[in-house]
């Protein structure tokens, strides 16, 4: 009975899964375009900010941290959700951690992550 159920989960879930979604982990600069209903126009919202955990599994969601006017704003986001239009990497960054929870008590310089080159690397010189 359970094996039964786990295969309608799993069809299920295969459905709704994007396959739009860059390859981004935490420490990573992302811009995510959300989608906004306000009456009967929709519209296009960017949320900019540094990846701070990501969770995987079926259900797997992220979360984006961005400092507005002084005050730090935390987005928690589905990552199969219809709301999302698209994310962009804008940069990468080395962490030695996988939840960056610890930026949450940084402000300004201290919260400066070191970039990494993502770019195809250059080939040797002979």
């Amino acid at each position: 009975m359970t094996v039964m159920t786990n295969l309608i989960i799993e069809k299920l879930l295969a459905r709704s899964k994007r396959t739009d979604m860059p390859n981004f982990a935490p420490g990573d600069t992302i811009r995510v375009h959300v989608k906004i209903k306000e009456g009967d126009k929709e519209r296009l919202q960017a949320f900019e900010g540094v990846v701070i955990s990501r969770s995987r599994g079926p259900q797997a969601s992220f979360t984006v941290r961005k400092m507005s006017f002084g005050h730090g704003v935390e987005r928690i986001f589905p990552i199969n959700c219809k709301v999302i239009d698209k994310v962009d990497l804008l940069r990468s960054s080395k962490v030695r951690r996988a939840k960056l929870y610890y930026l949450r008590g940084l402000r300004g310089k201290a919260a400066r992550l070191r970039d990494v080159e993502t770019e195809k690397q250059q080939p040797a010189r002979s």
